[in-house]
């Protein structure tokens, strides 16, 4: 470890490396840490009055986990089923726009990172690029103008004649998915591009030599070089899909409740920050568990994706 900092001290110098060592250090205390070991202070409290805040009923309790998992006493209901299963489809459709992402942005990925050249590769980043300079609310109604009954998609296809009446994608939820999808397609890209990129082309040639089928190439060379930088893309598609909050508001249809659309209602509308803690607390630690899972079965180190 001492020689691990000797050797950033070396490489930065003295100035420069205490510099950025303080930044990263205040970033991550200030900005990451402290707001979540408040909110998860807040999670085991009751939500008491101001006044009463620090007092003799300011005492610790599950009751908000309770809630979350049983609901209220008064229902009479064996688990809170609302709230339960917004959770569920909220995982289950984290999982399948992060599988979305990553087989529509792998191909695109391999071609930028060896067949793509010069002007043309920086053309393509240009073009996948410019499009995120736009803010995420201003994406995310373009897509529900595109995708609405009346949008653009539903007129060219009924004036193609492929269709005899509008679909409508936002209450069918497509327009939610194809919003989240596109919304972190570079979080996918650049990481793959960033692994299949170090690959020596070489290797690739000797296999396709040696008689191998494209997709064996994939499947026995690239993807398990790559594998690093594939799961740094769906952990963070998949962690920022859970998260999300803008799409779900402006694209969602009125079956689509997402679970921090629950959280926001808490905070904002119910003014109970304990309970609203309570659930974040509880999406945070549930996707965290998921992604160590999945990088446990995959076979795949934490060290290898921030590489």
């Amino acid at each position: 470890m001492k020689q691990y900092w000797n050797r950033f001290f070396l490489k930065n110098g003295g100035v420069v490396g205490t510099y950025l060592l303080l930044a990263v250090v205040v970033w991550l205390g200030i900005f990451i840490i402290l707001p979540q070991f408040f909110m998860f202070d807040f999670s085991f409290r009751f939500n008491l009055p101001p006044a009463e805040v620090g007092g003799v009923k300011d005492v610790y309790t599950v009751s908000h986990y309770k809630y979350m998992a049983f609901g209220s006493e008064q229902a009479g209901q064996t688990y809170n089923v609302v709230d339960v299963w917004v959770f569920v489809r909220t995982i289950v459709t984290a999982i399948f726009v992060t599988l979305f992402d990553l087989a529509l942005c792998y191909p695109i990925a391999y071609y930028l990172a060896h067949v793509a050249k010069g002007s043309w590769a920086r053309l393509m980043v240009i073009a996948l690029i410019i499009p995120y300079w736009v803010n995420e609310l201003l994406r995310a109604f373009a897509f529900k103008i595109m995708l609405g009954t009346t949008g653009i998609i539903n007129t060219f296809l009924l004036w193609l004649g492929v269709l005899d009446q509008p679909i409508d994608f936002i209450f069918e939820n497509y327009a939610l998915y194809a919003g989240l999808g596109y919304s972190f397609i570079l979080l996918m890209i650049f990481p793959i591009y960033n692994a299949v990129e170090s690959l020596d082309i070489n290797q690739i040639e000797a296999a396709r030599d040696l008689g191998s089928p494209w997709w064996r190439i994939h499947k026995r060379v690239v993807i398990p070089y790559a594998k690093a930088g594939i799961t740094s893309g769906c952990t963070m598609v998949f962690m920022l899909t859970a998260g999300a909050l803008a799409a779900p508001q402006i694209l969602g249809g009125p079956s689509s409740l997402w679970f921090t659309q629950i959280i926001y209602q808490w905070f904002n509308q119910g003014n109970n920050w304990n309970r609203g803690s309570a659930y974040a607390v509880f999406l945070l630690l549930s996707t965290i568990v998921i992604v160590l899972v999945i990088m446990r079965l995959f076979k795949v180190k934490m060290g290898e994706t921030i590489r």
